[in-house]
Formats: C-alpha cells, sequence, structure tokens
C-alpha cells in the first residue's frame, strides 16, 4: 500500500472512531434526555389522573347540571318534599319515607365536622355515632328531611335554599341512580359506595309526587294520571331513559317497559354503556345529563330524528339540542373528568366463603370455559367481548323489544365482574329472570348445553366469584 492510501486509510479510521464516539455520546445523551423526558411525562399524567378522578368524582356525587330548573323550578318536587307544614304541598317526605322509596343517606355527611366537611374517619365506632345522631332526630318530620339536603346527606339529591333557610328547588346528580351506601350506621345509611346500581331506588314514585307533572303531560302527549300510572308501574331499581323519546310505557305484554338500573363500574375497556348499546360512557353521561336529567348543556344524536323508532324525541328536537353559549353550558366541560372517574370505579371483589363457595367455583371456571362455552362472548378478563360486544334477541333467545327501542336493534354483552353485588331485582335488563339460576337454565335451554344440575350449581358459583 503506498504512502497515499495509508494517510487515507488513516483519515478514515480516525473519521470512523469519531463518527462511532459522536454516534455514543448521542445516543447517551439522547437516551438520558428521553428518560427525563418520559419521567416528566408520567408525572404529568399521574397528577392528571388523580386531578381528574377528583374532578370526576365531585361530578358524580354533586353536580345537578343545572337541573334543579326542572325538577325544582318545573315540577316543583322540593314541595311536595317539604309538605304543607313548611310551605309546600301534601304530607311532605319524611326520612322514613325517604328511606321507604329506596333514597340513600351518607353517614359521613350526616357526622359532618365543624367546619361543614363530611366525617371520612373511620375509627370503628361509626355505626355507634351515626346511630347516636339519629336519635336526635325525628325520623317522622318532613323538617329533618330538608336538614339532611341542607347537608348534603341525601345521596343523588341537592337543595337549594333561599336566604331564609327554606328549600327552593332541588336537583338531582348521577349518584341517585348509581351509588348505594354499606347500611354501616341502619339499612338505607352508610359510607356511598359508587357505581353501584340502587336497586331499591323508586324513581317512579320520586317523580310521581312532583306537584306539575303538566310538562311531562304535555310531551308525551297523555293526561297527568296517565303519567303517574306510568311511572308508578317501574318499581324498585328500574328506570325507563327511552320514555321520553318513544312514548312507549308499557310492553306488548302489559308490564312496564322501565329497566333495572345497571351499574356503573368495572367500565374501563368495555365499549358500550347501557343495556342496549346507545353508546360510550361519554356518549350516555351527555345524553342522560341533558334528556333525563334535564341539565343545561348541548347535546348532538342525529339517530333521534328517527320519527318512526322516536316520535317524541323527533318532534322535539333532541337529537339537536340548541347551540347554547359555552359560559351557560353546564355539562359538556365536566364529561371529561366524569368518565375518567367512572372508568377508574372498579368492580367490587367478593369475598370466598361469604359471597361464593370456592371449591365449587373453581369446578364452575372449567363449566364456563368448556362446556358451558360462556367465554365466547364473556371473554375474560373484561367479561363482555372485545369490540362490539351486541346481539339481537334471537341469538340470545328472548324478544326483541326493547333492543328495539335502541339505535341498532340489539342488547349488549353485560359485564360480569362484581355480578355478586347486584342480584337484587333481577337479570337481564328488564330483572325477568329473578336468580342466577334462572339465567343458566335459560341458556341451557338456549344453546342446548344439556348441563347437569351439579355443573349448574358449580357455574353459578363461579358467576358469584367474579
Amino acid at each position: 500500500m503506498n504512502k497515499t492510501c495509508l494517510i487515507l486509510a488513516s483519515g478514515c479510521a480516525v473519521a470512523l472512531s469519531l463518527a462511532l464516539l459522536a454516534a455514543r455520546s448521542t445516543t447517551r445523551v439522547y437516551a438520558s434526555g428521553d428518560a427525563e423526558h418520559q419521567e416528566r411525562h408520567a408525572d404529568v399524567a399521574l397528577r392528571n389522573a388523580a386531578k381528574m378522578i377528583t374532578e370526576g368524582r365531585e361530578t358524580f356525587r354533586f353536580d345537578t347540571f343545572g337541573d334543579e330548573a326542572f325538577w325544582g323550578d318545573t315540577l316543583n318536587l322540593h314541595d311536595a318534599i317539604k309538605g304543607a307544614s313548611l310551605g309546600g304541598v301534601g304530607p311532605g317526605v319524611s326520612p322514613k319515607t325517604a328511606l321507604s322509596v329506596g333514597l340513600k343517606v351518607d353517614v359521613g355527611a350526616l357526622l359532618s365536622n365543624a367546619d361543614g366537611r363530611p366525617e371520612t374517619r373511620d375509627d370503628g365506632s361509626l355505626r355507634e355515632r351515626g346511630l347516636a345522631a339519629l336519635n336526635n332526630v325525628d325520623l317522622d318530620n318532613p323538617a329533618t328531611t330538608v336538614a339532611l339536603l341542607r347537608a348534603n346527606a341525601v345521596v343523588g339529591l341537592t337543595g337549594f335554599f333561599d336566604h331564609s333557610g327554606g328549600l327552593r328547588s332541588i336537583g338531582i346528580q348521577c349518584a341517585l341512580c348509581h351509588s348505594t351506601v354499606d347500611d354501616v350506621a341502619a339499612p338505607g345509611i352508610g359510607r356511598r359506595l359508587d357505581g353501584r346500581a340502587n336497586r331499591d331506588l323508586k324513581v317512579g314514585a320520586i317523580i310521581a309526587l312532583a306537584p306539575n307533572l303538566t310538562p311531562v303531560a304535555d310531551l308525551l302527549r297523555v293526561d297527568v294520571p296517565t303519567v303517574r300510572k306510568v311511572l308508578l308501574a317501574w318499581g324498585p331499581g328500574k328506570f325507563d331513559a327511552e320514555l321520553f323519546l318513544d312514548g312507549k310505557g308499557f310492553r306488548p305484554d302489559g308490564k312496564s317497559a322501565a329497566t333495572l338500573i345497571p351499574p356503573a363500574f368495572g367500565l374501563a375497556g368495555v365499549n358500550l354503556h347501557t343495556w342496549t348499546g346507545w353508546g360510550s360512557v361519554t356518549h350516555w353521561n351527555a345524553f342522560v345529563a341533558n334528556l333525563e336529567m334535564h341539565g343545561k348543556g348541548r347535546f348532538f344524536d342525529p339517530r333521534l330524528d328517527n320519527a318512526t323508532q322516536f316520535p317524541i324525541a323527533a318532534a322535539n328536537g333532541f337529537g339537536d339540542l340548541p347551540h347554547i353559549d359555552p359560559e351557560e353550558d353546564r355539562i359538556t366541560k365536566k364529561l371529561p373528568a366524569l368518565h375518567f372517574y367512572q372508568l377508574s370505579l372498579p368492580a367490587p371483589t367478593p369475598q370466598p366463603g361469604k359471597d361464593f363457595d370456592p371449591e365449587a367455583a373453581k369446578r364452575g371456571d372449567e363449566v364456563f370455559s368448556g362446556r358451558g362455552g360462556c367465554n365466547g362472548c364473556h371473554v375474560e378478563p373484561l367479561w363482555t367481548e372485545p369490540g362490539w360486544n351486541m346481539h339481537t334477541g334471537q341469538d340470545v333467545c328472548i324478544d326483541s323489544f326493547q333492543a328495539d327501542r335502541a339505535p341498532d336493534h340489539r342488547y349488549r354483552t353485560s359485564p360480569l365482574a362484581g355480578l355478586f353485588t347486584h342480584q337484587k331485582g333481577g337479570f337481564y335488563h328488564d330483572g325477568r329472570f329473578q336468580n342466577l339460576g334462572e339465567v343458566i337454565n335459560h341458556y341451557d335451554a338456549c344453546f342446548n348445553l344439556n348441563l347437569s344440575e351439579q355443573e349448574k350449581k358449580d357455574l353459578m358459583q363461579y358467576l358469584l366469584s367474579l
């Protein structure tokens, strides 16, 4: 090799060495910077998550979205609660009456601190302190109910008061239907359990108390007695979200068209929120806040313009509510955090020996994934199908009445996690099956499974263990 070649080779080697050193140096700097960036980003994400959960919980528990303009100012429901003795109408609603229609009392708010903050301390004496507080009040007096509203102690209801302390209006929150309490102090009085369906709540009976149901009757194009008949037919733990859309108060068999209040926990990863798959969690929150709770916001769903399927909604423009000034919109800005909080609610965990038989559940697991074929639709760990988890009534051997009240004419595969907490009121959207045994027998016949009685019992225990 000549001198020139040696010089070039040497130069190339030096250049290559410098390039490799630079690359390694750049890689180290980039990796270090990327790690710092990732750490900073993770901190921001965690702080944002905590903030959204806190804000979403506040919305879920206490935000009326301005719906007091409907429930209080228009229907005058607060006057029925107060009763004539407090300037309202009728006998009023005492705490005993309120509990009898499924309303719940937050014991933490009942035992609020001197500065008005709810009591969160649980030193083992919560039951005793709650009972002591109850012993000091008149549970037969509507004035006590008003006092509980003033303390924000009635789950899902907010009272609005005038300067003299009188109840002037009332609004409702998400927690009214989708929270209950643990009964630690007394039946219906305890610590909040967000996300659990209140299967004791007689929504229809509560609404039927309203002194002015004329606006509802006018919307549905019927008289007030008919409205009350429909409402009182709902029964405990049921609500008819489609009534204001299609006006169908009863099924063809004469039974109420209302459906069971579903749980609002364990929804992370689940595509659709409702029995008949109207939409995502966020869609349904906007739908309910605007059209069911009657809050003040903006809503758009052109499917409601179908006058054949949704005559009431189409006639009243519910598919495209009028644009609203963002400053007056009480709903839209609350949807992100509300969504986040609901997705953060885990399904409750059943206790072996208390909620299910662990040995039978082990055998039932084999039936669930084997001869029962249940895991084909209720896919672990979502316990529903990943993707579009919808089926026709024919697919599951039932009628299509409720499915046909929704845009896709189908039923959602309901998630099974936490099933042990919502057995009250029955199963399926309308509670047609009184217990899990009836559900299992239905599928055994529908899909010709030919399960033995022991397999059915084991399968039931496994379902209760989820």
